[in-house]
């Protein structure tokens, strides 16, 4: 057969179906196109995405939010559980009711009524963690598409609850003195106008995640009257209540306000982590959904768990133990605030904390902190850029420093590598002017690759 021949039979058979090339489409997940909708917005949080990095023994973090388990008296605590799973371990280590263990509930009342709440055992729902009780109040109240009204910024974690379920998030402006009542009033009047119905209002009153900052006195009067009037239900969301560094804590808004206000609580920041018992006090109706809710994610919060923090209330001054974690958290954050004094340049601000884990930095004009960020990792320090607490992309010129866990030496050590960075953005910026525009008038420098 001829050349010209071969070529023309081969062509011929190339075009056949049983010959044509298969093209397939190379996917990193091969299962994308099964996800529900509403798998679009679970994506990793910026806090996460550091991790890898910041808990590097080199680096000094001051970005996560861990408490610090050494104040704890770990031996009284190990001595506690060899008990509770040598007397009580065959019920301690079986199912438990849906709605927590009523031994822990009625101490979680207790508990509640240092921040000046009354409250009785039966509307508490234990869950595993406050974040799944966030998680479960949204799934029972949010449909896709519905509007939660948060401070802006935000919590992190809450923001992500509110993107899975494909909720829409509208910031409210914060101060000094926390959520500004009067923005929240014409935020809530021109969503009504444009017809879209606010579900909840999520509020972190007390010692703030991330701003550090708490709701004054009279400013939570007139924003539960603001809720009443437009009918909003509040999220009160308290992790930190008790950790204050003057005086009495802050009285809960749920105090004021039973029928519309759902409160969270937590035993991650007075107690541990580790064991992820949190609560949801809530009124009758929304207690039950949340019950319904409950058994169908976990069927019922970790049986031994509760046992453990029910034990540790029950024999151990618990109250003392708190006022030993404030004291530890003061000094923390007076070696912060110190530091950021001594070292930081002249035009950098941050919020003063009265109680919790966190500050909030407001850079010099034209410094982008997601974009440093980078920067920073290389020389040893980690932060959490404020983008992270938004939803619509702002906060560029912010970042949350943690002050919870690192010893007095190495906050001092962290800002000092911190101002050192910043100085030299400084310099770039006096030197090449800024190279992109932010959404909130940051900027981005070329840097170096992480190592």
């Amino acid at each position: 057969m001829r050349a010209s021949a071969k070529r023309g039979a081969y062509a011929a058979m190339e075009g056949s179906p049983e010959h044509r090339p298969v093209h397939r489409e190379t996917r990193f997940d091969a299962d994308v196109t099964r996800y529900a909708a509403r798998a679009k917005g679970m994506v990793a949080s910026e806090i996460r995405a550091l991790f890898s990095v910041a808990n590097r023994p080199e680096v000094v973090s001051l970005a996560g939010g861990s408490p610090n388990i050494s104040g704890l008296p770990l031996d009284v605590v190990g001595s506690l559980l060899n008990e509770l799973v040598v007397d009580h371990g065959a019920v301690a280590m079986q199912y438990s009711p849906a709605q927590g263990d009523p031994r822990l509930r009625e101490q979680i009342t207790e508990v509640m009524a240092e921040v000046g709440i009354d409250a009785n055992p039966d509307d508490v729902v234990v869950t595993v963690g406050s974040q799944q009780a966030l998680d479960l109040v949204t799934r029972i109240f949010c449909d896709p598409g519905d509007t939660v009204v948060c401070e802006a910024p935000s919590y992190v974690g809450a923001l992500g609850v509110f993107a899975a379920y494909q909720c829409d998030v509208v910031h409210v402006e914060m101060d000094d003195q926390g959520l500004v009542p009067e923005h929240l009033d014409n935020a809530l009047a021109s969503l009504a106008a444009q017809g879209r119905r606010v579900k909840l209002l999520y509020t972190i009153p007390s010692y703030h995640n991330p701003m550090g900052v708490s709701l004054s006195l009279d400013r939570r009067q007139r924003v539960l009257e603001i809720c009443h009037r437009h009918d909003v239900l509040v999220v009160e969301d308290d992790p930190y209540g008790l950790l204050g560094f003057e005086g009495e804590p802050y009285r809960a808004l749920r105090a004021d306000d039973p029928a519309r206000v759902v409160y969270l609580g937590s035993f991650s920041k007075t107690f541990a982590p580790g064991f992820r018992v949190g609560w949801a006090l809530a009124p009758h109706a929304i207690r039950d959904k949340l019950v319904l809710a409950q058994e169908s994610a976990t069927l019922c919060p970790p049986t031994f768990s509760q046992y453990a923090v029910a034990t540790y209330l029950a024999n151990h001054d618990w109250k003392g133990q708190i006022k030993s974690f404030r004291e530890m958290y003061r000094e923390r954050r007076d070696a912060m605030l110190e530091s950021l004094a001594d070292l930081m340049p002249a035009t950098t601000t941050w919020t003063t904390p009265r109680g919790g884990f966190f500050v909030w930095v407001t850079l010099p004009d034209g410094i982008d902190a997601k974009a440093m960020s980078p920067r920073a990792v290389t020389s040893r320090v980690a932060y959490v850029p404020g983008t992270a607490f938004y939803a619509d992309g702002f906060g560029s010129q912010n970042m949350r420093l943690s002050y919870c866990l690192p010893p007095p030496d190495r906050i001092r050590e962290g800002v000092r590598r911190l101002a050192a960075v910043v100085e030299r953005e400084l310099e770039l910026r006096e030197t090449f002017g800024p190279v992109r525009g932010g959404r909130d008038g940051g900027i981005e420098f070329p840097g170096p690759e992480v190592r």
